[in-house]
């Protein structure tokens, strides 16, 4: 019954719950990413990256990438441990509710469109935060793409929890953290 005293509640109250529905749909979180091989031997994914791996992906670029944090476990990865890391990147995403937002990391070196680890991580929030990962990491002869290894796989994970992905001889550590 107040809220018939007062009209202008109504409005109120309603840019308040729309203000909050949008400030849960899509949130900002820093991502961290370090792909290494394991000691062993190399597991062939029985066929090439396709030339539009990062199709609708966002790169990592300058305005979104960030420092590592993750530098103590990225050291424990040495050789003398039986590791190599391959890549270890660190940047923002948009995380949404409606549609996943994809990423494209890469290493440094192009080769025809490829890179020596190449792929792309995409995150979707729901309970949890969704993720699928698709990475490639290539060998080249010459110059040309003749081998890969993929890690794809489909995870959930918690803010602010180290995961990792195993796929035989490459490994996926992941670190995500709201903002």
């Amino acid at each position: 019954m107040r809220l018939r005293r007062h009209p202008l509640l109504y409005p109120i109250i309603l840019l308040t719950l729309l203000c909050s529905t949008s400030a849960l749909a899509e949130r900002l979180y820093q991502v961290e990413a370090i792909v290494f091989r394991q000691s062993g031997e190399l597991i062939s994914a029985g066929q090439l990256p396709p030339d539009n791996w990062a199709q609708n992906a966002l790169p990592v670029d300058s305005s979104n990438s960030r420092s590592t944090a993750l530098n103590s476990e990225a050291a424990k990865l040495s050789p003398g441990n039986g590791y190599q890391v391959l890549l270890h990147q660190a940047w923002t995403q948009s995380v949404g509710d409606a549609a996943p937002s994809r990423i494209a990391i890469n290493s440094d070196s192009e080769s025809f469109g490829h890179y020596p680890v190449q792929g792309t991580i995409s995150l979707k929030q729901g309970r949890y935060i969704e993720l699928d990962s698709d990475i490639w990491v290539n060998q080249f002869e010459a110059g040309v793409l003749s081998d890969s290894e993929r890690i794809k796989q489909s995870i959930r994970l918690k803010n602010n929890e180290l995961t990792f992905l195993d796929n035989g001889s490459l490994g996926l550590l992941i670190r995500i953290s709201a903002q």
